[in-house]
């Protein structure tokens, strides 16, 4: 395919998943993973990368060689350093990029929300709301509890973790999505009274948050890093649309 209908796709949640694979019959996509999960979630017939660029510039460079005439950013909500570099990484090489971003949950009737603004905040408010934490924030911020005192931590990642830095801690393995009553037996069987969660969004991950809700659960909720700049679309078929605007 030509230059301008070479696309390359940031992703790592499930819209990047499904976005690729509805472009992948009419746009030549690279989908490019930045390697955290040892087995993850692919798009069939899609070529694939795994592995960083090496910062902003270096990824501007990686544009040009391989001729990119589109990026989509969709990065999980929480990957602010990515966003950044490749909004950045677009300016600096002339090239469209949307950030395709799923919206914040929004909390309901029956739902206590006790608000953080980053993981370091929400490590500092957890003794004051629960003793029994599933601690549902990804792997690179654990470090962050590590001093919290007289808690005991659930954590649940898709690899098993080579160590782990809470002392008084329980780990699962598994990959989701998780339904209502799969996540409700998890906190009753480990006795959870407090979820701490990131403000993720989307459906996929969404039943811990139902769980939490219908056990009485307070959950700490860490609210999402500042947005970047430039063109942001919430869904799939938005992102797909706006590649229609720039077909060449």
């Amino acid at each position: 395919m030509p230059k301008g209908r070479r696309v390359l796709i940031l992703g790592g949640t499930a819209e990047a998943v499904d976005l690729a694979m509805k472009i992948a019959a009419s746009w030549d996509v690279t989908y490019s993973l930045a390697g955290r999960t040892r087995t993850p979630s692919l798009p069939e017939n899609v070529s694939t990368r795994t592995g960083g660029f090496g910062g902003a510039e270096a990824l501007a460079d990686w544009l040009r060689e391989n001729e990119i005439g589109r990026v989509i950013d969709a990065t999980h909500p929480f990957a602010h350093r990515i966003a950044v570099n490749a909004l950045r990484a677009c300016e600096t090489a002339g090239i469209s990029r949307l950030k395709l971003m799923r919206p914040a949950w929004e909390p309901g009737p029956g739902d206590d929300w006790r608000p953080a603004a980053d993981p370091g905040a929400a490590a500092s408010l957890l003794p004051s709301v629960g003793q029994r934490a599933f601690l549902s924030i990804g792997r690179q911020d654990l470090a962050t509890f590590a001093d919290v005192r007289d808690s005991a931590f659930l954590i649940r990642t898709v690899d098993q973790l080579e160590s782990v830095p809470l002392k008084n801690s329980t780990c699962v393995t598994g990959r989701g999505p998780y339904s209502e009553a799969q996540e409700t037996d998890l906190l009753r069987e480990h006795g959870i009274d407090v979820l701490v969660s990131k403000n993720a969004g989307g459906d996929s991950t969404y039943a811990k948050i139902e769980a939490a809700r219908k056990l009485s659960i307070p959950v700490i909720m860490i609210g999402r890093p500042d947005p970047v700049a430039g063109e942001t679309l919430e869904t799939v078929d938005d992102a797909v649309g706006w590649l229609a605007t720039k077909e060449s």
